[in-house]
């Protein structure tokens, strides 16, 4: 026998490629867990000796004393969760008032107290009213949000405040009812970034007392409700194949509805990297969605620039705005073959050029 007929045939020894599990998961939270556990335990409930779950995130996080609404994405899906890490979202939370926390929730240490004003559901609505829309907040110490590489938590943990920069956050819709004399129910629907501890704060702060959050639950995400997700150990509960049914398609957090359909031909070219000119497709509806978008992008370039005209710049300082032409702009489509499978996204503009952005793998 010779030296090359003894080396092992390397192709037949290579184990099987593993399918990758791709889709979207709402999951009820449980209490207690960060979401980031939430994450790990759900990796580990897709995982089988033929399926790959190790790609996986969440789109936007609980605090631990939380419940509530938390999509996952898995494999090709985390492509697209940024769409729903900043779409708004809605929470229900109980206000106990007379005393605050050093986390502004029922997990930390009572570090101030007040007396308790009388107050009604007439009072809390015109309370509620003086919430409503744009504003800003600053970001509580105990948060995730890091400074220098290191976490904001891990500076208060020390002892140690760091200068928070306000930020501009949106309250789209309030209402405020009371439980009893002490306690308040919070509905919000709000703006990423917006800490609902923060503003149970500053609700009992406007209320003459202070206050923290005792209870605090996620109803909605974007398009996304709580009625439609799945408590994690009824997940854990199931088999392998139930688990699978509970996926949403890996497009699942997109909020587009504009769609371009490729040829056989084209979806080859888009999946090397290429741009296409699909301009004899861009008609009707398609061609109205796209200018319409592109018309939004340019009327937000011009506040923008308006605002800066009127910031405090120095004459010696010098700026090149120029203003966008509307047919180079270019609007995020989805994009399907010929069969009517999802493709991915694609940039499109007025004048035809289409480029591909993202593309799933199958």
């Amino acid at each position: 026998m010779s030296i090359a007929s003894k080396q092992p045939d390397k192709k037949a020894s290579k184990a099987p490629e593993k399918i990758k599990v791709s889709g979207v998961i709402l999951v009820d939270k449980p209490k207690g867990m960060t979401s980031q556990q939430v994450v790990s335990k759900v990796k580990y409930l897709f995982k089988s000796p033929i399926h790959d779950s190790k790609k996986a995130g969440h789109t936007g996080t609980l605090d631990p004393m939380a419940t509530g609404l938390l999509p996952i994405c898995l494999g090709e899906a985390t492509k697209f969760s940024h769409y729903q890490l900043d779409a708004d979202k809605s929470y229900q939370a109980t206000i106990l008032l007379g005393s605050q926390t050093d986390t502004g929730d029922a997990d930390g240490q009572v570090v101030a107290q007040s007396s308790i004003p009388t107050f009604d559901d007439v009072s809390l609505a015109t309370i509620a009213q003086q919430f409503l829309g744009p504003q800003q907040q600053i970001p509580p110490m105990y948060s995730a949000l890091k400074k220098n590489g290191k976490k904001l938590y891990e500076y208060a943990r020390a002892g140690i405040e760091i200068d928070r920069p306000p930020r501009d956050i949106i309250i789209k819709a309030i209402e405020l009812h009371a439980i009893d004399d002490i306690q308040i129910c919070l509905t919000v629907t709000c703006t990423k970034g917006t800490y609902v501890r923060v503003l149970a704060e500053d609700i009992a702060k406007t209320l003459g007392t202070l206050g923290h959050l005792t209870a605090l639950r996620r109803t909605q995400v974007g398009n996304f409700s709580i009625d439609d997700s799945i408590a994690l150990s009824a997940l854990e509960d199931k088999d392998l194949d139930s688990r699978h049914s509970q996926l949403l398609p890996v497009d699942a957090c997109i909020d587009i509805d504009a769609e371009l359909v490729l040829t056989e031909e084209q979806c080859a070219r888009v999946h090397m990297g290429q741009r296409l000119n699909v301009s004899d497709s861009l008609i009707g509806k398609l061609r109205d969605y796209v200018a319409s978008n592109a018309a939004h992008q340019i009327s937000h370039a011009s506040e923008v620039e308006t605002n800066i005209a009127g910031s405090d710049i120095g004459t010696g300082d010098s700026m090149d705005i120029s203003q966008p032409l509307q047919h180079e702009l270019a609007v995020d489509i989805r994009l399907l073959n010929e069969q009517g499978a999802f493709l991915g996204l694609g940039a499109v503009s007025l004048n035809g050029r289409l480029q591909p952005k993202k593309l799933i793998q199958r």
